[in-house]
């Protein structure tokens, strides 16, 4: 497609993650929501309300693909159904947003990475905190040489607990890839963007001390990380932290990045949208900070939690459906988050680095 014709969208999954698409689409210029599939009736009940009544429902993604009303189609059904879910997507040649995780296992995301590469249309993973615009401001800044020469990152997320979920799906980690796929494949994407390398090992020492311990699904437990560091380095020699607690719901700021160089350190805010910078000035001499905000579009911010990032992401998709852009987030990068993640995961299960080789 080229020009600025409307692209006919498709949603698969549609609960919560798939509602803030279609509220995001709904401003998107030249996007029309006009199908959705899933198999729960109260989430398709939700979801048309939501896209404004005038859509096209379906028990499934083979339906929504074989009725031929879409050009692009988002996934955003639960995470171990993507590898399925694809392939009938593949098959009609859609243009297709993936939410992440990409997958739940090395393997699968491996397939559909190898399936996107020779695809004709436009694949995306859907890593949306690449596009919250504070974030986007740190990377521009940091790739600009604000800091110097890069040498540390650091990822804080601390935020509420997993929402309830259609099946409560998102209880275990053989359904979400774990929390370390699930939650913070985003965040070891954005470790990549920054440092502009591949990670060599991870450690990563995590639990889960506080949420969902008294709860349980037909006599099992939930076994999902709510807490946890993990160090990672990198082929070029700079090294990354995530903080995660998903018990901090009543922190002021849910996201907070610092990058360290050698000539300043430069950090951002999420939700405040602040961008702080400062530099080195010696020992007992005056600092020099400087403090910027960064403004999102207010419709932006209302149509979503992601602080924006999902109307900014579908307009660089946008942009790649019509020729006028290219593809920014790949499935090979989403692999890539994956990989990372599952490496997490086994790292805190067996308490050891796990370096990357063994994975990939």
């Amino acid at each position: 497609m080229t020009g600025s014709g409307t692209i006919r969208w498709g949603i698969v999954g549609a609960g919560m993650m798939g509602i803030e698409h279609i509220q995001n689409l709904r401003i998107t210029p030249g996007a029309q929501v006009v199908a959705l599939a899933d198999p729960h009736a109260p989430s398709i009940a939700r979801a048309t309300a939501a896209a404004g009544g005038e859509v096209a429902a379906f028990d499934s993604a083979e339906a929504l693909a074989a009725s031929g009303l879409c050009d692009a189609v988002v996934v955003a059904s639960p995470n171990f159904t993507h590898i399925d879910v694809l392939q009938p997507l593949f098959a009609a040649g859609l243009h297709i947003l993936c939410e992440k995780p990409l997958a739940t296992t090395i393997a699968d995301a491996q397939a559909v990475a190898r399936r996107a590469a020779t695809y004709d249309r436009v694949f995306w993973t859907g890593m949306e905190y690449r596009y919250m615009p504070p974030a986007a401001a740190f990377i521009e800044q940091v790739h600009g040489g604000a800091v110097g020469t890069l040498r540390m990152l650091s990822i804080r997320e601390h935020r509420f607990p997993f929402l309830v979920k259609v099946g409560d799906w998102n209880r275990f980690a053989e359904n979400t890839g774990g929390t370390m796929v699930e939650k913070c494949c985003h965040f070891f994407d954005l470790m990549r963007v920054i440092v502009r390398a591949e990670p060599v090992r991870v450690y990563c020492s995590g639990a889960m001390d506080v949420n969902h311990r008294d709860e349980r699904y037909d006599g099992r437990v939930p076994d999902i990380i709510d807490n946890s560091y993990t160090v990672v380095d990198f082929d070029n020699g700079v090294r990354a932290m995530l903080d995660l607690s998903m018990f901090a719901e009543g922190a002021e700021n849910q996201e907070e990045i610092a990058a360290v160089g050698d000539e300043a350190r430069l950090e951002v805010f999420v939700p405040s949208s602040e961008l702080v910078l400062s530099r080195r000035t010696g020992f007992m001499n005056p600092k020099a900070v400087t403090r910027t905000h960064v403004n999102v579009d207010p419709a932006a911010l209302a149509a979503g939690h992601h602080h924006g990032a999902s109307f900014y992401s579908h307009a660089a998709f946008a942009r790649a459906v019509r020729g006028q852009g290219k593809v920014e987030v790949t499935a090979d990068d989403g692999l890539r988050a994956v990989a990372m993640g599952v490496a997490a995961e086994i790292s805190a299960r067996e308490h050891r680095v796990v370096t990357m080789a063994e994975l990939l």
